[in-house]
């Protein structure tokens, strides 16, 4: 058999195996991601396998550049690759996909036992600004206080779309005319 229909093999076998598998992606015909642990999971890394052309009779491309990988220190990653290697090398010139899918997945407390998370400057950055903006909240929140007389006031004033009626505030014309009239007429018999 030649490289391309060992690989066209594989790559069936994989179809078939992960095709439910939510942890279990296929790049393309060549390049596949592995999910290793949960979601929430702090220890949890994805895989990235690519064949070279020569593929089985020479290793895969192991990595672990995803970006869900970010917080994983250089150094677990350099301890993970080293390890996935050996495997590779043990199983030359056979599909090890699989292989070495499952032994990440069976062996991944004792690869990501050194694992201390990676903080980034984001993070940092974002930690701060929830510290900074509870307080900024609370001085916002600080608005005077009604009595409940000044409530049913304000209440009683709106219809029922919690509006006040057009020309509430308006001033009695006839009422305002009729007290100025009289004062300046009171005005001029004093006069």
């Amino acid at each position: 058999m030649t490289a391309n229909e060992d690989q066209e093999m594989e790559l069936e076998a994989l179809q078939s195996i992960y095709g439910d598998d939510e942890c279990f992606k296929e790049i393309s015909p060549v390049s596949f991601q592995f999910r290793i642990g949960d979601l929430e999971d702090v220890k949890s890394f994805i895989l990235d396998i690519t064949w070279p052309e020569s593929y089985p009779d020479t290793a895969p491309n192991i990595s672990l550049d995803a970006f869900f990988n970010n917080r994983i220190s250089a150094e677990t990653k350099h301890t993970i690759l080293l390890k996935l290697q050996e495997q590779a090398e043990a199983n030359m010139g056979t599909a090890m996909t699989y292989t070495l899918f499952e032994w990440a997945k069976e062996n991944q407390e004792a690869l990501m036992e050194n694992h201390r998370p990676v903080v980034s400057a984001v993070t940092l950055t974002s930690n701060c600004n929830l510290i900074s903006a509870p307080s900024a909240m609370k001085k916002k929140e600080k608005r005077e206080q009604l009595t409940k007389a000044q409530k049913r006031r304000i209440i009683s004033r709106t219809d029922h779309k919690g509006e006040l009626p057009r020309g509430w505030n308006w001033v009695d014309v006839i009422k305002h005319v009729s007290t100025e009239s009289s004062w300046f007429s009171g005005d001029r018999r004093s006069l």
